[in-house]
């Protein structure tokens, strides 16, 4: 039974760092009633190089803390959490529905597709655990996917370095070899699977070269925890704009300065809380 008021209660949202503000860009404009909580762990950024053991801790800690401050949902905005901890965060917090960015970003990669060769752009990590793969191999079995690790693009886009000659050189240099390869082989959507990367889509693509979709997770996310909120009845109530609450596990005003980018709005340091994990 859910207690008395919870579709009051603010939907929390985490990353490792800035980047998932894109998703809660995307979900605060699709759901303007409601209030969220984000928490973005910049001080052990960046997740995408850890193991999924070190990956699954720290996401635990973060979710922990969100859960301390009474949510009604759980939004992994962290590709590579989403694809290495999920399950554990399921368990940890079993009366709580969930909602991680992989399957939304393999189920619009699968619509935007013709060809069927899809290229997943990703951390370490999110590579190595094949997520992608195993999502997009369950909506379209006869989909070529490919994925290249492009880590260096997070530490970039935290600098807020996302267009450039360095970013497009960095990107040259991770699809090199699938320029080299035949062009029958060339995948037409590109999955941006990193919330940090969706602002470099231009560089990205003037690095493609060729004519593809890139796809990023934001909006679809989105639109699943809409469909959550609806499934289970935690609708905020209308009338009222809903809050957003920031919090972050190191330096504030980095935080504010780099996130109103990835936000779309302003961000001001009084409005960011430092948290300990």
């Amino acid at each position: 039974m859910r207690p008395a008021g919870c579709n009051r209660l603010p939907i929390g949202v985490f990353d490792s760092g800035v980047g998932g503000l894109t998703v809660l860009c995307a979900m605060a404009r699709r759901l303007p009633n409601e209030s969220f909580i984000y928490l973005g762990d910049t001080a052990r950024l960046p997740y995408g190089t850890k193991s999924s053991d070190t990956v699954n801790r720290y996401s635990l800690q973060a979710v922990g803390k969100l859960v301390e401050r009474r949510v009604k949902l759980l939004v992994t905005a962290c590709n590579t959490a989403t694809a290495a901890a999920l399950p554990a965060l399921a368990l940890a917090h079993p009366d709580i529905p969930l909602v991680g960015v992989v399957d939304p970003g393999a189920e619009a990669a699968c619509r935007a597709t013709r060809n069927g060769s899809i290229l997943v752009l990703a951390t370490e990590s999110t590579i190595r655990n094949r997520a992608y793969d195993r999502a997009i191999a369950a909506r379209m079995p006869r989909a070529r996917v490919m994925g290249i690790a492009c880590s260096l693009f997070v530490a970039l886009a935290e600098e807020g370095w996302v267009d450039g000659p360095i970013v497009e050189g960095a990107a040259v240099r991770y699809l090199e070899p699938l320029l080299r390869g035949p062009a029958e082989d060339f995948p037409d959507t590109v999955v941006l699977a990193c919330t940090h990367f969706p602002p470099m889509a231009g560089a990205i693509g003037k690095a493609l070269g060729r004519e593809a979709v890139l796809v990023d997770s934001a909006e679809t996310t989105a639109v699943a925890v809409e469909r959550v909120l609806d499934e289970r009845c935690l609708r905020a109530p209308g009338g009222a704009a809903g809050a957003l609450g920031f919090l972050t596990t190191d330096a504030p005003e980095r935080f504010a300065k780099v996130g109103s980018f990835f936000l779309g709005r302003e961000i001001a340091p009084a409005d960011v809380e430092l948290v300990a994990l």
